[in-house]
This record gives structure tokens, C-alpha cells and sequence, in this order.
């Protein structure tokens, strides 16, 4: 087939500008959609029967508050959408990739792979940067600025140095640092990266952030860790001032349902066990939260906890009464 013909290439743009109107509100009366369009009511209801004909359920209605409507298809059709709403969609479909939105992940990853091969060139790098640039553990997490969710993508992306500031010591600092990964918790997105000032890795709390921004300053990347595994470890261990490991005899799924991805970190173990990774600023917090998952377990670090699991048994046993106290207790 050849090339369409100017008033038909004409007759395309119009149509869809036509069905972008209709997915846009509710209803519009013929003359609101002849202005916009910039051509006569017929033309419009000639464009609405080529939208029919092309299985797009678009209804219309007279008198008072009448007008056309895109109705629900038996199938779905194609959607119209800005290049705002696109990202907007990325986003969110990433999060469903990442677990936010249960059983939702490998749906979201082909959705995710379809829009990547049909988005204009001008969006499909801002697609793949948000694509490549973010891992995820557990799901239903606070807002973000998108901008700056784009800019580190971005930065990930392009292998370029990126600053920020960030709180410290109740001061906001300026830090420089190799972005590597974005990383999605149940209730954060964090930056995993290189902080070129204190020679280390580091991982980031996104939404306290402010004045991002991405340098042209390109580095070699580094050997890195597993990005999701450092962010969930540091989230929910090391930014505590105590830190223990037990384990727990119970398969990792049954633990891992019982604790939020945020509270500690679940690995398997062989034997049917796993081991428990979590941090508090209290030792007596993090035996009870252990024992109320009610399965056996055993002390691994610090030695010092095991120390406080018997005080904490015999303080327990002392608000429970003796064993004899409590038997013959309703005898005269």
C-alpha cells in the first residue's frame, strides 16, 4: 500500500484528536467538539461513526445535558495518552511490577514492555530509564516528587554523578554521589549509591531529597551490592542502634508473611528454617516481636540478647505465678 494521501493523513490526526477528546471528560456536546477540532458539527458525527466502525463504543444522547459519550467496549481499545500521563502510568505500573499491587507483577511487567515498544522516541528513554533503574521489595509506598523519580532514572540511566541535599545531623548537607539503582520498600523509594565523599556505598530515602540534580560528569561503575537486598537490610537493621539475628524454625514464606519487608530480613535456611535480620533501639523489643511470631527460634547475635532472653523469661514467669501457685491456687 502506498502513503496516505493528505486529506487522508488529515482525516487520521482528526480522528484520533477526536477519540483524545472523548477519553478526556465525560460528555461533549457536537459544537464543543466542532470548535476544538476546528471543523463542522457533520464532520464530527462522520468522525464518530469512523470511531464506531472502528469498535470504539461512542454514545450519543440528546436534550438537556446530552451529547457524546465514550462508553465501556466488550474489548478494550487503544488509549489516548499525554506524555504526563505516560510517565504517570510507567510509575505506576512499576510499582504493580514491584509488588505494591498483589499478583500484579508479571502483568505489569508486559504492560510495561508494550508501551516501550510503541512510545514515541522522544518518551521511550524515559521509559526505559525508570525501566532499568528500579528495584522493588514489598509494596504501598509514599508519594514522590515524579520530577525527581525522572531525574535519578535518569542519572542511573546515563551513568553521570548526581547531588542532592540531604538531612544530617540536623543540618541539610550537599551529597555527590554514583547513582546506581532505585529501590521501591512497602513504603519508600531509596537511591542506591556510591557517596563519593564518605568513599562508601549508601542508600537514600527519596521524598528527603531536595534540590536534585544530575551532573554530565560520567563515572565507570562500581562493583555494586544487590540493590534491593542493601536497601531492605539497611532499612530495617542497620539504622538501628541494635542489630540481631535469630533463627527462627519456620519456613522463610511463613515468616516473611507474619513480618513487614521494612521490620527485618527473611533468608532461607537449610533444614526448613530461616534466619531473621532485624534491628530496634531496645533488645527487649525485638525478643517479644520474635516470640510473638510463635514459632521456636534461637538466639544468633548479639551474644548479650541471650543473656536478655532469660531475664526476660524470668520476668515473665514471675507475672505468670509459679506452677504450683497456679494449680493449687483454687484449692481451700
Amino acid at each position: 500500500m502506498g502513503e496516505p494521501r493528505g486529506d487522508e493523513r488529515g482525516t487520521t490526526e482528526r480522528v484520533l484528536s477526536l477519540l483524545g477528546l472523548l477519553q478526556q471528560r465525560q460528555i461533549w456536546t457536537g459544537p464543543e467538539l466542532a470548535d476544538r477540532l476546528g471543523v463542522t458539527p457533520r464532520t464530527v458525527r462522520r468522525d464518530v461513526e469512523r470511531l464506531r466502525a472502528l469498535g470504539y463504543p461512542v454514545h450519543a444522547s440528546q436534550g438537556v445535558g446530552g451529547g457524546y459519550q465514550l462508553g465501556p467496549g466488550q474489548d478494550l481499545p487503544p488509549l489516548l495518552l499525554d506524555d504526563a500521563e505516560t510517565i504517570a502510568t510507567v510509575v505506576s505500573l512499576l510499582a504493580g511490577a514491584g509488588g505494591a499491587v498483589a499478583g500484579a507483577g508479571e502483568a505489569a511487567l508486559r504492560a510495561l514492555t508494550k508501551l516501550d515498544r510503541v512510545l514515541p522516541t522522544r518518551l521511550r528513554h524515559e521509559v526505559r530509564a525508570i525501566s532499568d533503574s528500579v528495584e522493588s521489595f514489598g509494596g504501598g509506598r509514599a508519594p514522590v516528587d515524579p520530577e525527581v523519580i525522572m531525574t535519578l532514572a535518569r542519572a542511573c540511566r546515563d551513568e553521570v554523578e548526581a547531588g542532592f541535599d540531604y538531612p544530617s545531623g540536623g543540618d541539610l548537607r550537599r551529597r555527590r554521589v554514583e547513582p546506581y539503582r532505585l529501590v521501591a520498600s512497602d513504603r519508600h523509594w531509596y537511591l542506591l549509591a556510591y557517596d563519593l565523599d564518605r568513599d562508601d556505598w549508601r542508600s537514600f530515602r527519596v521524598d528527603r531529597m531536595a534540590g536534585v540534580s544530575a551532573r554530565t560528569w560520567r563515572f565507570r561503575p562500581r562493583e555494586a551490592p544487590d540493590a534491593a537486598a542493601y536497601v531492605q537490610e539497611g532499612v530495617a537493621s542497620r539504622v538501628y542502634r541494635h542489630q540481631a539475628r535469630f533463627l527462627v524454625h519456620a519456613p522463610a514464606d511463613t515468616v516473611r508473611a507474619q513480618i513487614p519487608a521494612a521490620a527485618a530480613v527473611v533468608r532461607q535456611r537449610d533444614g526448613g528454617g530461616c534466619e531473621v535480620l532485624s534491628g530496634a533501639g531496645n533488645l527487649d523489643f525485638l525478643l517479644m516481636h520474635v516470640v510473638l511470631l510463635g514459632h521456636d527460634f534461637e538466639v544468633l547475635d548479639p551474644p548479650e540478647l541471650r543473656t536478655r532472653c532469660r531475664a526476660l523469661a524470668e520476668r515473665l514467669l514471675a507475672a505468670g505465678g509459679h506452677p504450683a501457685e497456679v494449680t493449687g491456687g483454687g484449692r481451700q
